[in-house]
């Protein structure tokens, strides 16, 4: 029988654990604050936004948002940078991506104070976590590995195979997972689109998180019986349906489940977790810009 990996209910489960190190914050006087940045029309992103800003809300995390319009020059999202950076009541914040073509992305994560980088994208951040010494770990992968310690799933002498090699999932989900650390101590294989036989690397695998961006790659013909399915992946295609569209991961997800003895759904897997983990990377800022210690789920 395999089993539905809930990431709504792993989320409300970290969401829970939070609250104590919120409570011990206010004691102290302090409300964690968690600014978001869109500078885009896109409806996605607004939808992203208004989650957590919502998020925010439900568990006593201040939340703050600036808006700015795309058409408007790069130097007005840099100076709201710089302006949350200076603002002691804001404690991590970020830019909802993309933003649009003449600003750089690279000078956005880069203008961001590390310690408020709570994203963790951030090039000082990225080397803390490469190092084993992670100031923030990033939302998604992070996610990720609360995730399978929910499942029971321990990866140490695992062969994990992570789809994607993107610097916001794949990258920093291959360095969590080959930590001297618990959640880590897996043999790690990256496998992207010049990957030659990817189902022959993906049909090895005890683990398979699938981060590519590309919809339905991984079938059940690519995976062995019993392997632990981690879907990222979150697709938009056609459908004949009221919306004229449906969601689909990067896996597909009824030949996979036929082989898989845990899989997570899209939606209700990875994302409400990002999300969760988003919330935990804010409060953990606060306590260390503060000075006042919490307990963390």
């Amino acid at each position: 029988m395999t089993e539905l990996i809930d990431g709504n209910a792993v989320a409300a489960d970290v969401r829970a654990g939070l609250e104590s190190g919120i409570e011990t914050l206010a004691d102290a006087g302090v409300t964690p604050g968690l600014a978001t940045v869109l500078m885009s029309d896109d409806p996605a992103s607004e939808t992203y936004v208004s989650m957590k800003q919502r998020d925010c809300e439900e568990v006593g995390i201040n939340g703050i948002h600036a808006e700015i319009d795309p058409e408007e020059p790069a130097e007005e999202l840099y100076a709201t940078i710089d302006d949350l950076n200076g603002d002691p009541d804001v404690h991590g914040f970020l830019v909802q991506m993309p933003v649009p073509d003449h600003v750089d992305t690279r000078e956005v994560i880069r203008r961001i104070d590390p310690r408020k980088d709570v994203d963790g994208f951030h090039p000082e951040n990225v080397g803390r976590l490469v190092a084993g010494d992670a100031r923030f770990k990033p939302c998604t992968p992070h996610g990720v590995q609360k995730l399978l310690e929910a499942t029971g799933v321990d990866t140490e002498g695992k062969d994990v195979v992570v789809v994607g090699r993107s610097d916001i999932v794949g990258k920093p989900m291959a360095n969590l997972l080959i930590q001297k650390a618990p959640g880590g101590n897996a043999t790690t294989t990256v496998c992207h689109s010049r990957t030659k036989d990817l189902a022959a690397k993906t049909r090895a695998a005890d683990v398979v998180v699938a981060a590519a961006g590309v919809p339905e790659l991984v079938t059940g013909e690519m995976l062995s019986e019993g392997v632990v399915v981690i879907d990222v992946g979150v697709n938009r295609v056609d459908a004949d349906n009221e919306r004229g569209y449906e969601l689909v991961g990067d896996v597909e997800f009824g030949s996979a489940k036929e082989k898989a003895s845990a899989i997570t759904p899209v939606p209700g897997g990875v994302g409400p977790m990002t999300r969760a983990m988003l919330l935990y990377n804010a409060v953990k800022a606060a306590s260390e810009q503060s000075g006042v210690p919490v307990d963390l789920p």
